[in-house]
């Protein structure tokens, strides 16, 4: 009983935790230092934003696939969470909501880099 009860706080301090850690990591790609997720992917914005507000909705988030920062996320330094049109939230980076881009296959890709002039890597 109380391994049961200890095993369930540690589990809820660790997803408490994860949601105030900052949203990305800086990693390595052809461009030099960039902001990435979790997962190495590369991290974008998008010139067409305001700051603080997401202009990337419907099938453009479907293609940018929005950094989304889970319930109970908190500012942390450079880093924001926005509210999206939809009411999800959303991490920026001094200001500019961040998105991963759907055609980066691997950690380290930077292929939505420059697309139509408008998305560009975001970098630390």
């Amino acid at each position: 009983m109380i391994i049961r009860s200890l095993s369930a706080f540690a589990a809820a301090l660790l997803i408490s935790s994860a949601a105030f850690a900052a949203p990305a990591m800086t990693g390595q790609s052809a461009l030099g230092p960039v902001l990435t997720n979790d997962k190495g992917m590369t991290l974008y914005t998008f010139d067409k934003d305001a700051p603080g507000t997401s202009n990337c909705v419907d099938a453009c988030a479907q293609n940018w696939p929005p950094a989304m920062a889970a319930a109970g996320a908190m500012a942390e330094g450079d880093y924001t969470v926005i509210k999206r049109a939809d009411g999800s939230m959303q991490w920026a980076y001094k200001g500019k909501p961040l998105y991963t881009w759907s055609k980066d296959a691997k950690a380290g890709d930077v292929t939505g880099d420059g697309f139509k002039d408008i998305w560009h890597a975001a970098k630390p």
